[in-house]
This record gives C-alpha cells, sequence and structure tokens, in this order.
C-alpha cells in the first residue's frame, strides 16, 4: 500500500470521526454503569469498546461480540475519546 494512499485514508478517517455526533450514540446514566459513558441504549460502556480496539480488534469482531453495537456506535466511542483528549492534558512521564 503506497504512503500516499495511506495518508489519503488516514485524512478520511479523521475528517469522519471529527464530523461524528458522538452525543448521538453516547450516553451518561447515574443508574447505569455506574455513571460511566455507555453505547446508547446498553449497558455496553465506551471504555470496554476502546479497549477492545486498543487490543486489536476490528470493528466487525466488536459487532460480532456485542450483536447490539453498530459501525456507527464504534466510531462514536472513537470520536468521544478524541474530543476528551481535546480537552484534557494527561501528564506523561519523560
Amino acid at each position: 500500500m503506497s504512503q500516499e494512499y495511506q495518508s489519503s485514508n488516514l485524512t478520511i478517517a479523521i475528517n469522519i470521526i471529527e464530523n461524528m455526533e458522538w452525543r448521538e450514540h453516547i450516553t451518561v446514566d447515574p443508574d447505569i454503569c455506574h455513571g460511566k459513558a455507555c453505547i446508547k441504549g446498553t449497558r455496553i460502556m465506551v471504555s470496554v469498546v476502546l479497549d477492545n480496539l486498543a487490543a486489536g480488534a476490528t470493528q466487525e469482531e466488536l459487532i460480532e461480540s456485542y450483536p447490539s453495537l453498530t459501525r456507527e456506535d464504534v466510531r462514536a466511542a472513537i470520536a468521544y475519546a478524541a474530543d476528551l483528549t481535546r480537552d484534557r492534558i494527561i501528564g506523561m512521564p519523560v
């Protein structure tokens, strides 16, 4: 795969995530999962989606493991995390 093709795909993916209205897919309710961010209408925490992706799971594997998830839900979880990183600074050891 060429460098130009990979760069183009990355740009498209970033635009999709930045334009994703994650608020339509993510909810926080103190009575569900101790108030942790969850996929709307489920008890699937955003952190579970992100942990699985970080461990190398594909969207297809996630949807197979959690049938109530959609591709849009997975993208919303990523967009939610991206928004959080824009708003918070986490100290990193040097």
